[in-house]
């Protein structure tokens, strides 16, 4: 048991200290979203990637990606923890690519919902991420941190239908 513990503690120190760190690693498009320019229709899809550096072997980190009908680019809205340590909130508004690698993790689609009746969603989507309570707090664990977020809104939007996997760790903190 004593040596199990020791090899699993010594693994994840090495995956920590391996490659050249989150600066360098890749943030481009995993090629999963329609381009906005050719599709007109209005899209939300929601992404989840391993969480950086060993705690991707035991976490994720959510995010949701909105286009309404006719828009040239997708709104990504995501809660980033360490936006709090730069005085910032931690949930992060902005037009982005929807399906970026998160810090060399590729993204994994949970959620594609398109046409008749997202745009009045994404508008329940927006409006959930106006009254999101957190906005200033993120703790690693047990929460509120980036999977916090999007559970709220899955709450507040429940015709959504998203649900989570159990590696979006501080989900729960939402209920």
């Amino acid at each position: 048991m004593r040596r199990s513990l020791l090899t699993l503690m010594a693994s994840l120190l090495i995956i920590g200290c391996s490659g050249d760190g989150w600066r360098t690693a890749s943030r481009e498009s995993a090629g999963i979203a329609p381009d906005p320019a050719s599709n007109p229709e209005p899209i939300i899809q929601v992404y989840a990637a391993d969480a950086w550096g060993w705690r991707g072997i035991f976490a994720v980190h959510t995010w949701i990606a909105v286009k309404p009908r006719q828009a040239d680019s997708y709104t990504v809205f995501e809660v980033v923890g360490w936006r709090a340590r730069q005085g910032l909130p931690v949930l992060r508004s902005t037009q982005d690519l929807p399906d970026r690698y998160w810090y060399g993790s590729r993204p994994e689609l949970l959620l594609d919902k398109r046409g008749p009746g997202v745009d009045e969603l994404i508008d329940k989507i927006r409006q959930a991420v106006e009254s999101y309570p957190w906005k200033q707090e993120y703790r690693l664990f047990p929460g509120p941190n980036s999977n916090t977020f999007p559970a709220w809104v899955a709450l507040q939007v429940p015709e959504l239908g998203l649900e989570l996997p159990w590696r979006a760790i501080g989900s729960g903190w939402a209920d």
